[in-house]
């Protein structure tokens, strides 16, 4: 298992992700970041997610891969 982190940022800042979550591998990171992505786009509000990203990042800060929010915008529920 291996601590990664979802940090999502858009021009105007970033969210860090101070807790993390440990996963086995890629698909598990990927799988997490696109749960991470559900849930924010489904919070009720008028925030525009379509500059959005989530980096995901080890534990030395190294980005591991980002996953922009388009990639699930649009796509059925």
């Amino acid at each position: 298992m291996v601590q990664v982190y979802f940090h999502c940022s858009n021009p105007e800042g970033t969210l860090i992700d101070r807790y993390g979550a440990a996963v086995a591998n890629l698909t598990e990171a990927r799988d997490r970041a696109t749960q991470i992505m559900h849930s924010m786009i489904h919070t009720p509000g008028a925030e525009d997610w379509r500059d959005w990203v989530i980096h995901v990042s080890d534990d030395d800060g190294e980005e591991i891969f980002d996953l922009p929010f388009t990639a699930m915008l649009g796509k059925p529920h």
